[in-house]
């Protein structure tokens, strides 16, 4: 990974992201092409053969290095963009069509880790999509990641913990503001009082995302969107894909309302817990500021998600119960697999970085 350093004070968090380093073929044939080196139609043939891999086992994709980093890039096209690379890319036919063929083994592996629990939620709740949201993001009683990084973690478990999130908190909220012309009425609103707290109420030095920017500066890491992501394994990437993959599509709005009620539900006991740790290390309110924003705001934001966003999504399109469980299921499984590997590296005592 990169090395770490102080960061300085004039590096943005909404830079676009630097071109990374190719992790197979099919992503160095991708940086190719955004860098003007390249044919589409071959970057195109090479992920059609890349999902193809997958069909047999599709959850598999969510541990693929190159499938992963070409879905962040294909993505990213539609963010903030790629240092330069001509946005025009983005809505390339041939790109459009190698993203579809890679998003058809991902859609799936997303949908199958997300399944037991869609399945128990279905079998328990009926229709009652407030109930069954409540009972999958109920706080279990075994000790996970966050109750390690209270009591035990080191500088260095912070700071890696910190760029497995970086990616995603850097542009904290961005995804799912695209929710937001996809609804009317009562959900929409509830989206977007959501949405405005998550941007600072329109002060710049308030929005969540330049919080944890000043988080990552006070542990001496770069606060530049997607410094690390050379640095984060495939199944961090697969995370950030999802989100993407559902806010991207309209046809997913459904699982865009699901993913964030997860988020919203499960975040204020872990993020108490993360502040503990910090203050354990020394750190003071500057480093902290970040999760204790959230213990405060996310105690608010779960009862809008889930009862007025998802709830009154659901009284409004009843088509929509299953997707809304898929996305948040799916999210809470990816982090499992996510903290996962970060514990299991951590009990062999190696990093959950890539080297």
């Amino acid at each position: 990974m990169p090395p770490l350093r102080v960061a300085t004070t004039d590096e943005s968090t909404t830079g676009r992201m630097v071109v990374p380093a190719a992790r197979g073929d099919a992503s160095a044939l991708l940086v190719d092409v955004l860098l003007g080196g390249g044919t589409p139609d071959g970057f195109r043939a090479a992920a059609a053969a890349l999902g193809a891999r997958y069909e047999s086992n599709p959850v598999d994709v969510l541990y693929d290095d190159d499938a992963q980093l070409c879905l962040t890039l294909l993505y990213e096209l539609h963010l903030q963009g790629i240092d330069g690379v001509d946005d025009r890319w983005g809505w390339d036919p041939s790109l459009v069509a190698a993203r579809a063929a890679l998003e058809q083994p991902f859609d799936t592996a997303v949908r199958a880790v997300a399944a037991d629990r869609v399945s128990q939620a279905r079998s328990g709740f009926g229709e009652d999509v407030v109930g069954a949201l409540w009972d999958m993001t109920a706080p279990t009683r075994e000790p996970g990641l966050s109750d390690f990084m209270a009591s035990d973690a080191g500088l260095e478990q912070f700071r890696e913990l910190l760029i497995h999130r970086s990616l995603n908190q850097l542009r904290e909220a961005d995804v799912y503001t695209f929710g937001i012309p996809r609804m009317s009425g009562a959900p929409k609103s509830a989206l977007l009082e959501i949405q405005i707290d998550e941007y600072g109420q329109g002060r710049l030095d308030r929005m969540h995302s330049r919080l944890f920017a000043t988080t990552m500066r006070e542990l001496g890491l770069s606060d530049r969107y997607a410094r690390y992501l050379d640095a984060v394994p495939a199944v961090t990437l697969a995370s950030l894909n999802a989100l993407s993959y559902f806010g991207l599509h309209r046809r997913n709005l459904g699982a865009l309302v699901g993913h964030l009620c997860a988020i919203e539900t499960t975040s204020a006991l872990p993020s108490r817990k993360y502040s503990a740790g910090l203050r354990r290390l020394g750190y003071g309110s500057a480093a902290t500021l970040f999760f204790d924003e959230h213990i405060e705001a996310d105690s608010v934001h779960e009862q809008i998600a889930v009862r007025d966003l998802a709830g009154g999504l659901v009284d409004d399109r009843p088509e929509l119960l299953d997707d809304v469980l898929v996305g948040s299921a799916a999210c809470l499984a990816l982090d499992d697999l996510l903290g996962g590997h970060i514990t299991d590296c951590w009990s062999r005592g190696r990093s959950s970085l890539r080297s």
